[in-house]
């Protein structure tokens, strides 16, 4: 206790540093984040669906191709679309990773078992130098 007292900043920022730390794996509801070439392998290796959780407007100027559309807000309206990729891998993507986080904790709540997150979204997949398409 006397540690403690004598190193209160320490200890507060080793508390905080932590709960940063366990932040996304608490509010992506414990979903894996993958860099853009972890994600490409996945598509390939096992037919990963991609599940693009942006607006229609940002779909709309370019999306990573094959990826399905359904934006956050109408997701759990839309989950019967996409049911029966229940046994695959599930990519989401957002523009920066922050609502395909969301997204990731509703699917694994749904029964969706193996979401993955794109850590840092279409912009971290454009920094690759991957393609975007505008075909639907």
């Amino acid at each position: 206790m006397e540690f403690v007292e004598q190193n209160f900043m320490w200890v507060a920022l080793a508390a905080i540093s932590g709960g940063m730390l366990l932040w996304p794996m608490i509010a992506g509801g414990g979903a894996e984040n993958l860099s853009p070439s972890e994600a490409t392998l996945l598509i390939n290796r096992e037919d990963a669906l991609v599940l693009d959780v942006r607006e229609s407007g940002e779909w709309s100027s370019g999306h990573i191709p094959g990826a399905r559309h359904i934006t956050l807000g109408q997701l759990d309206k839309r989950l019967s679309e996409i049911e029966k990729f229940k046994d695959r891998p599930i990519i989401v993507v957002c523009a920066s990773g922050n609502r395909s986080s969301s997204a990731c904790g509703r699917l694994k709540k749904s029964g969706f078992e193996k979401v993955f997150n794109l850590s840092g979204g279409v912009s971290a997949w454009l920094g690759a130098n991957l393609p975007l398409t505008t075909k639907s």
